[in-house]
């Protein structure tokens, strides 16, 4: 359903790969996907074909592009999974984030500077997202399984708009005292609601693969429309 299009840095220095999946129709809204660290793979345009159907222009951009473009690995892949480690310890965050307001940026004026834009990730895409919250324009954020956002609660006066977190009570990535801090946390801040996923491990809302979880993906990402629906009208 899709392709890749080319996104202009912020600085306008250079060019980077996003993959763009246009609705049948007009698009209500954009939404933009953050891939894990094994990058835009089947799974992650998959995740922005749907968005599509719903009637969302959806992108997932190619953020290790510095480094290395088009990564494309597979989680249930011992090999595939060293890579992608390697691939995250070589990846600027702060980078990252500025290619995530990019594509944002770009998203608007497709939507001719009126539409809102969302913004989805998942494991290192997650913790992505919750610094989006925190350092971009972005109008609704969904954070599934975002790894280190225990650091990151110092940013979190930042956030001024909706954002959703999915946190699997038994994820491997993310230890329950960090679950714990992330609760404390964000408890207060109105504009942050947290779902927890009781016995579920990180991954458990892959598109494919042997990590998905399939009612509780289904619920999970039942929650994100109903979010994205509510916060992008």
């Amino acid at each position: 359903m899709g392709s890749f299009t080319p996104i202009t840095t912020l600085e306008g220095d250079a060019q980077f790969d996003a993959y763009v999946a246009q609705p049948e129709g007009e698009a209500m809204a954009a939404i933009i996907v953050i891939q894990e660290i094994f990058g835009v793979n089947e799974g992650i345009r998959r995740k922005c074909d749907s968005w599509a159907k719903a009637g969302y222009l959806a992108y997932a951009p190619d953020l290790f592009w510095r480094e290395k473009p088009h990564v494309e690995l597979d989680a249930d892949v011992p090999d595939d999974f060293q890579l992608a480690i390697g691939h995250m310890q070589k990846f600027n965050q702060d980078r990252g984030i500025r290619d995530i307001e990019a594509t944002i940026k770009a998203a608007r004026a497709a939507l001719g500077g009126k539409g809102k834009v969302g913004v989805v990730g998942y494991c290192l895409g997650g913790r992505l997202v919750f610094m989006s919250a925190c350092r971009t324009d972005g109008d609704a954020f969904v954070v599934y399984y975002g790894v280190g956002i225990d650091g990151l609660l110092g940013e979190q006066h930042a956030i001024g708009k909706p954002a959703m977190l999915h946190i699997p009570t038994r994820d491997g990535f993310v230890p329950a005292e960090v679950q714990q801090k992330m609760h404390e946390g964000l408890k207060d801040n109105r504009h942050v609601t947290l779902h927890d996923y009781e016995g579920l491990d990180h991954g458990f809302a892959a598109e494919m693969g042997n990590r998905r979880v399939e009612d509780a993906a289904q619920h999970a990402d039942q929650r994100t429309a109903d979010f994205f629906a509510e916060h992008l009208a």
